[in-house]
């Protein structure tokens, strides 16, 4: 049984398309694919597999409302390369929002893209969420 969070859905106009997208800026694969009977909408769920949590995408013919800019996805990167790789091809893309920028710690190396329905996706580098997670668990358990 899966506990804690699990995973964020969105809702997406082409499934293909979303699916291309998140596979090259956010290294995420398909684990899933189905028909929901109830809606008949296509749904896809997709993982990094670095941990058990998914996206997944509901195809809709309109997306109402979208993650957009400080309401966004953040997926941590192993270098600023990578991140510095992406950015220039989102830009090329037509789907960089911002330039990557240098917050310091805990924030890091990051930049916004937009994903085909206007979702923003932030890649990042440096951010320091597992540590601080840690760190405040123990904090939490030594405060008892």
């Amino acid at each position: 049984m899966d506990i804690g969070l699990t995973h964020i859905a969105l809702t997406v106009t082409d499934i293909d398309l979303s699916l291309k997208f998140y596979k090259k800026y956010a290294a995420m694969q398909v684990v899933h694919r189905r028909k929901d009977t109830k809606t008949n909408s296509d749904v896809v769920w997709l993982s990094d597999f670095t941990r058990p949590f998914v996206i997944v995408l509901i195809k809709v013919e309109k997306v109402g409302t979208s993650l957009s800019p400080f309401s966004h996805l953040g997926v941590g990167c192993s270098s600023r390369e990578i991140v510095d790789e992406l950015c220039g091809q989102a830009l090329e893309e037509g789907v960089l929002v911002n330039e990557p920028q240098d917050y310091g710690h805990p924030v890091g190396y990051w930049a916004f893209l937009k994903d085909p329905d206007g979702h923003t996706l932030e890649l990042s580098y440096g951010q320091e969420i597992a540590f601080t997670v840690d760190e405040a668990q123990k904090h939490n358990t030594e405060q008892g």
